[in-house]
């Protein structure tokens, strides 16, 4: 079989990771430097046929560091398909694994946001990510919830190394789809290294991809956005009607009671979204085809390098777009005794005034539970939220909508669009995002 590599798909993998091939009839034993065979199936996945065989004989025969598992038998061809759970976790993993981490940049108070520059990617911090949420509707009037995320987490690999396979940068994606009459979360992810045009996050405008998954950040301020994922898809564009909301000061945006637990954060909320949406069939029942939508929609951009405060396990979110043209923004970073570690609200009026709420200000109280049958984890999916004198009800459009991303970045999470009342009256839509009810999660920590 090793006659028939090619003469390129055989430098990639001497590059990488192979110190010693050991021939034995129609099947091969690799002995591979230490750590080294997380880079070579990246490497095997991106070439197609023989690299899904080489794959295959590399996991299902190793005798090094790894020890095989059953799920290590099916490596996808194509970069950015969904790998199974070591391969992903080994990838996040994989500063450890390949070289002395590096010094990350530092969130600090003296830097203000600068739009549309910072709209692009910042490969000097460990963690990013670009977050589009929103409520569609149908032709015939019928609501839909859209996610569309994608991270950049840079991975602390040696700067000074030259090979082009190094993986400094990882992309992650992730895009789900709430239907009412699917009756659960239609959701996708892809991991893949940053490199050859395949993955990457460019800097000094929003330009992110994935495979054939991608957001655009046009001339016009218009976010074009592709998904073609697992059972659906979402081609939408995103128009901004409003200026973008700045988090914190100046876009210094604090996660926790010490002042490098932050990041430079900012919002664009109502933002008009028109495109089309292919949703996944119901069990047994035909498939569907294109589907015109209209919606409105709410984007994050986030970056930094130390996030949450150790004694965090996760945190409330909700971004909401209200029907007279406000924007709610409010979280609330939950301790291991549920409370807050820390907290924030920003309440944008129609007339672009803006106040803010500090920690003590900020209140998430649970109002009822649903419990997930495939993770058994409870979720508070409608809530009550306090910002100030200012009281907001939530209400699931559906209760399903648990995001199961274990294959990508080890995360089971809540995300959800949700209906906002005040006083019993709809007043606007929303998404909330519920993290850390499953396990406790390790993003940014020291």
């Amino acid at each position: 079989m090793i006659r028939a590599l090619s003469h390129e798909l055989a430098r990639r993998i001497v590059r990488v990771a192979i110190a010693r091939v050991d021939l034995a009839g129609d099947s091969f034993r690799l002995a591979l430097r230490p750590c080294a065979l997380r880079a070579a199936l990246v490497v095997l996945s991106e070439t197609a046929s023989i690299g899904m065989s080489i794959a295959r004989e590399m996991s299902c025969r190793m005798s090094g560091e790894m020890p095989p598992v059953e799920s290590a038998c099916t490596v996808r061809p194509r970069i950015g398909r969904r790998v199974r759970g070591w391969l992903s976790i080994g990838m996040l993993t994989a500063s450890t694994a390949f070289a002395v981490p590096s010094e990350f940049a530092a969130v600090t108070p003296d830097h203000a946001i600068a739009l549309p520059q910072d709209s692009g990617a910042h490969a000097a911090f460990r963690t990013e990510w670009w977050y589009a949420t929103g409520w569609l509707t149908t032709p015939d009037n019928r609501p839909l919830g859209f996610q569309i995320t994608f991270f950049r987490s840079a991975t602390g690999h040696d700067a000074a190394d030259p090979s082009a396979f190094a993986p400094s940068q990882l992309i992650i994606a992730h895009a789900a789809l709430s239907d009412p009459a699917l009756g659960h979360l239609a959701h996708d992810q892809r991991i893949a290294r940053q490199g050859f045009g395949l993955a990457y996050a460019k800097p000094a405008n929003t330009d992110v991809k994935l495979d054939a998954w991608k957001m655009v950040r046009n001339a016009d301020g218009r976010y074009d956005v592709t998904v073609d994922a697992d059972g659906f898809s979402l081609h939408l564009m995103l128009t901004p009607t409003q200026a973008p909301l700045i988090q914190g000061e100046r876009g210094y945006s604090r996660k926790g009671p010490r002042p490098e637990q932050a990041s430079y954060y900012y919002s664009e909320p109502q933002l008009r979204v028109t495109g089309s949406v292919v949703r996944p069939a119901a069990a047994g029942g035909p498939s569907r085809g294109e589907t015109a939508v209209t919606g409105m929609a709410w984007l994050d951009h986030e970056w930094s390098s130390t996030l949450l405060d150790a004694d965090a396990v996760g945190w409330d979110w909700l971004g909401a777009n209200l029907n007279d043209g406000s924007a709610l923004m409010a979280f609330k970073v939950r301790g291991r005794d549920g409370r807050a570690v820390w907290a924030h609200a920003a309440f944008r009026q129609p007339d672009g005034e803006v106040t803010t709420f500090g920690a003590d200000q900020v209140d998430f109280t649970p109002r009822r539970i649903w419990r997930s049958p495939r993770t058994d984890t409870s979720y508070p999916v409608s809530m009550t939220v306090k910002t100030g004198t200012l009281t907001w009800q939530l209400d699931p459009l559906m209760d399903d909508q648990e995001l199961d991303s274990r294959q990508s970045t080890g995360a089971v999470y809540w995300e959800g669009a949700v209906r906002v009342k005040r006083e019993g009256v709809q007043v606007g839509r929303a998404y909330l995002e519920l993290t850390g009810y499953a396990k406790a999660v390790r993003l940014g920590k020291e």
